[in-house]
């Protein structure tokens, strides 16, 4: 052990599980203090396991943020659950987050919770959104179906309750040095986040089925002193919308590109060059060639 660590230091894994726009990626990044998780208000925006690290002196929280639990009707939804199930066994503690502004799907939860056997945190997020009465009946018809370590209330978006949710992890996961330098936020390398910020422009610049049929990939990524130069890829599942999202005269993609590399250039604190294409691989969500090349496992 290294002699600046605590004999007493604690470091495990924290899952967040729970239906899409529960807020888990919200409840993340709060608990970080920074945006690692790309949020926008359509369900399902998180498809892969994301890896973000909490340190202090005297713990080492590694949060794993998973797409919602959804019953998954394509190859794409069977990935994003197959990384739900990884984060769950991977996890020294559960944080089972529900949205207590919206009525439940009780049954799918559960269904996927009671096969959890791993010390789980029932947090009810939004609770700035509700009456008590309704977060009452919330922890009423969770509880009565599954014996949780712990029952908490957060507004993840307004920073309320996160020190009580950090306390309630820190007292179940194991003694042990950490995993990470103390200073590392996340294990993913920087390809994986300027992609997500371009896919977090699509779900805030496009409607319906657009976003849910792309994928992006990063053909190129070189680094100058002065500036990176990036080229990706945006695949869609139908001819039709490589049209829709090039736009007339290239317009809906320009304005795209530009919103993508402001947040790119946030992120990476340099210029950026950033160059977007449109390809067409039809049916790419249902071919596990494809989804193992754009990163679904």
């Amino acid at each position: 052990m290294e002699p600046d660590i605590p004999k007493d230091h604690k470091a495990g894994y924290a899952a967040i599980i729970g239906k899409p726009n529960a807020g888990k990626s919200t409840l993340m990044n709060a608990m970080l203090g920074t945006k690692l998780s790309i949020i926008t208000n359509k369900p399902q925006t998180t498809r892969n396991r994301v890896v973000g690290i909490f340190s202090d002196e005297n713990a080492q929280v590694i949060f794993l943020d998973t797409p919602g639990l959804i019953d998954p009707r394509y190859g794409l939804q069977e990935s994003m659950m197959r990384a739900v199930n990884r984060a769950r066994n991977d996890a020294d503690v559960i944080i089972h987050l529900i949205d207590g502004s919206r009525l439940p799907d009780v049954d799918l939860e559960m269904k996927y919770m009671s096969e959890v056997d791993i010390p789980s945190i029932l947090v009810i997020n939004k609770t700035d959104l509700v009456d008590r009465d309704r977060i009452e009946a919330c922890k009423k018809m969770y509880t009565s179906r599954k014996e949780y370590v712990e029952v908490l209330e957060t507004s993840a978006l307004q920073g309320v309750g996160l020190t009580e949710v950090m306390e309630a992890i820190k007292k179940r996961i194991p003694l042990s040095p950490p995993y990470y330098p103390k200073d590392q936020l996340s294990e993913h390398p920087e390809r994986f986040f300027i992609a997500e910020m371009i896919r977090e422009q699509l779900f805030l610049q496009f409607r319906q089925e657009i976003p849910y049929s792309c994928a992006i990939n990063i053909v190129d990524y070189s680094e100058e002193e002065e500036i990176d130069h990036i080229q990706a890829e945006i695949v869609v599942d139908r001819k039709s919308q490589k049209g829709m999202l090039i736009g007339k005269g290239g317009q809906a993609l320009k304005k795209l590109g530009t919103a993508a590399r402001q947040e790119i250039e946030a992120f990476l604190d340099k210029q950026v060059n950033l160059q977007l294409f449109v390809k067409v691989r039809e049916k790419w969500r249902d071919k596990p060639g494809f989804l193992r090349s754009y990163g679904y496992e």
